[in-house]
């Protein structure tokens, strides 16, 4: 089954109602997205010390277990939810060139064109992605799924699969079956789940090429990476 963006319902009346509703969206549009922001600017080399310490591997070997061989230098790769860009400049140092991303936070944006140099980074939401079909080779996230309500992932599932050529990758919080969990004192802001499994069921003709399991090292959250293809 191939989506295409009119197959997206989104049932709204008017963007700001929209986003009223929208508990998440509201939320990190808010002091505590800026505050998440500034939190998390981490350059190429403090971000791979961050995944060391949490499981003992850096983020340039899952990366290179994932998609070094996928023949996507040259290709276009967008990441929804980029915020400041931390993942795409990673991608960048390991000569992946031709980098887009989206972010909902229009202070993260604005910061992320301060530290990023030849990655196309505008704001956009992850339900109604502002490129056209088919438009990308791959389209990934890392760390975004969870914060979005498990009732709202089909829209944004749909919309990356409709933008994405052949590949989806991502690298989110795992667990079996959907969980939410407090986030830094607030409700309905995180959720575990099984994601590539959600992806598969909302389009059945994706295929899993890999999926690798990461636990930390400091206690027993386990984190996921996994990529499907076309």
């Amino acid at each position: 089954m191939k989506i295409k963006r009119k197959d997206i319902n989104k049932n709204k009346v008017g963007e700001d109602i929209y986003m009223e509703n929208n508990i998440q969206k509201k939320l990190w549009l808010s002091d505590f997205g800026q505050e998440y922001t500034e939190r998390n600017i981490l350059n190429p080399n403090k971000l791979n010390e961050a995944y060391i310490g949490n499981y003992g591997v850096d983020r340039i070997e899952m990366n290179e277990e994932f998609i070094k061989n996928l023949g996507l230098e040259n290709k276009k790769i967008l990441e929804v939810g980029c915020n400041v860009g931390n993942q795409l400049r990673l991608l960048q140092q390991m000569g992946f060139n031709n980098l887009y991303g989206i972010e909902l936070q229009p202070y993260a944006v604005q910061r992320a064109k301060d530290l990023t140099k030849g990655i196309n980074i505008i704001q956009g939401v992850a339900d109604d992605i502002p490129f056209k079909d088919e438009y990308f080779d791959l389209v990934f996230t890392s760390g975004v799924l969870i914060h979005i309500a498990p009732e709202n992932l089909s829209n944004v599932m749909k919309e990356i699969i409709r933008c994405s050529k052949k590949y989806i990758w991502g690298f989110e919080y795992y667990l079996e079956t959907f969980m939410e969990v407090e986030y830094r004192g607030n409700n309905n802001a995180l959720w575990k789940g099984d994601y590539s499994k959600e992806y598969i069921k909302y389009n059945p003709e994706l295929k899993l090429i890999k999926q690798k399991l990461y636990k930390y090292l400091n206690n027993e959250n386990v984190d996921f990476m996994y990529l499907l293809s076309k």
